[in-house]
């Protein structure tokens, strides 16, 4: 019986659980405000470009950067869909500089010599930034929506010149949530969950079970005590038209 009942349960769970959403809360963060520059275009090119540089690229003296997360605090990022990001840049050095490129990468969280994904490469063009100045560069990218999802490593790179000469800041680099696309619980996180209430409801039932079991063994039926003492009339009601009650009435009535 028990056995049946965890089964009528795991499929009843199994058939509800599609329905079971995740909603996942993102904080709104003011931006501050910062100096756009103008006339600078914007080209999106293929995952499969070579990044500039190939990672041998440095900073320019006086050059910081900053990356923002519009909206997205807790830095999630749905697989298959497009995640937005801001890139400040300050530029305290000698000379203006002209902004080339946004690239980054995923890697896995321990070890960023195991390369996940390349993302996509941004290129700009009349982009620059004078000295003394600052500008916010978007930065769009899009992770597999085949990719697992899980915390992953995003090491994010702009590449600018200064007279010709090329350099590269690493505006962020750490961790970031894939999750599934529109917020979903995971197929597998799904089935684990309901498999986790299944085996719970069954050991339950079969705890009951056993409980209900050594109850029966254990309980002594009631004992009945007979007492000795019983009145007269009780007698007389038990004993009446037996022969011995006929023998006590014969001698009653000879003693009278």
């Amino acid at each position: 019986m028990a056995t049946r009942v965890f089964w009528s349960l795991i499929a009843l769970l199994l058939i509800a659980s599609p329905i079971l959403l995740v909603v996942r809360c993102q904080s709104d963060e003011d931006l501050a405000a910062t100096e756009v520059v103008e006339g600078s275009d914007l080209g999106i090119v293929g995952d499969d470009t070579q990044v500039f540089g190939d990672g041998a690229l440095g900073p320019a003296p006086g050059v910081d950067t900053i990356c923002v997360f519009p909206k997205n605090t807790a830095r999630l990022v749905p697989a298959g869909e497009e995640t937005d990001l801001l890139v400040g840049l300050h530029n305290e050095g000698d000379s203006a500089l002209k902004v080339v490129a946004i690239h980054a990468s995923l890697h896995l969280p321990f070890d960023h010599n195991m390369f996940v994904q390349n993302l996509t490469l941004q290129e700009f063009y009349n982009a620059s930034v004078p000295v003394s100045a600052q500008a916010t560069f978007p930065y769009v990218f899009v992770v597999s929506k085949y990719l697992q999802p899980g915390t992953f490593d995003l090491v994010g790179t702009i590449v600018y010149e200064i007279d010709q000469q090329p350099y590269q800041n690493v505006f962020y680099n750490g961790t970031i949530e894939v999750i599934e696309a529109g917020g979903f619980l995971s197929i597998e996180s799904v089935f684990l969950v309901t498999l986790g209430v299944a085996l719970i409801g069954f050991l339950g039932l079969w705890a009951y079970g056993q409980i209900q079991q050594f109850s029966k063994k254990t309980k002594k039926p009631a004992k009945v005590e007979v007492g000795t003492g019983t009145t007269a009339a009780d007698m007389d009601e038990w004993l009446q038209g037996t022969a011995y009650a006929q023998s006590l009435s014969s001698k009653s009535k000879k003693k009278k």
